[in-house]
């Protein structure tokens, strides 16, 4: 088994991938607008150990929209934005972490995977460098179908405030 891990940089709005230590991919992200927190409800990115529970959405149309983890039917466009402006657009691809740190990301009040927390496609307009979430890890659809691909559930996944 290959030594991958995921690194992710709220300050720096950063995501790698390495493949036995190799950087593999280096791309912007957006991270929480309430910037980082483990709190249920807080809608912040939690810090800490993670890793990728469950990866959901493979071989599904780039822009497919999902609900609750699963597939609407429907495929992400501007008009589809305008009519429901106010929804999350959780799109493409979802990567569902799990805490690995009882009492500061999993159990409790601090659970990550309880939290929903993802690292999930996006609208191509978000703008990415920029806190802009609700707690996930936000990426450019090409980019998390890239790293969907790469890979496997139980990669290692670091979020640091640095």
């Amino acid at each position: 088994m290959s030594d991958d891990r995921i690194e992710v940089s709220i300050a720096k709005q950063q995501l790698r991938y390495y493949q036995n230590d190799e950087l593999v991919m280096d791309v912007s992200v957006a991270t929480a607008t309430n910037g980082p927190g483990e709190q249920s409800g807080s809608e912040c990115t939690p810090r800490g150990s993670h890793y990728i529970r469950a990866k959901i959405g493979a071989g599904c149309a780039e822009n497919t929209v999902f609900v609750g983890r699963r597939p609407t039917g429907e495929i992400y466009q501007a008009a589809l934005k305008a009519k429901s402006p106010e929804r999350d657009w959780i799109l493409t691809r979802i990567m569902w972490l799990c805490g690995t740190e009882p009492g500061k990301n999993r159990l409790g009040k601090v659970d990550t995977m309880r939290r929903y927390v993802y690292i999930n496609g996006c609208p191509d307009e978000d703008p990415m460098g920029i806190p802009s979430s609700h707690g996930c890890v936000k990426m450019r659809n090409s980019d998390v179908i890239r790293l969907f691909d790469l890979v496997s559930v139980g990669t290692p996944v670091e979020i640091t405030e640095e």
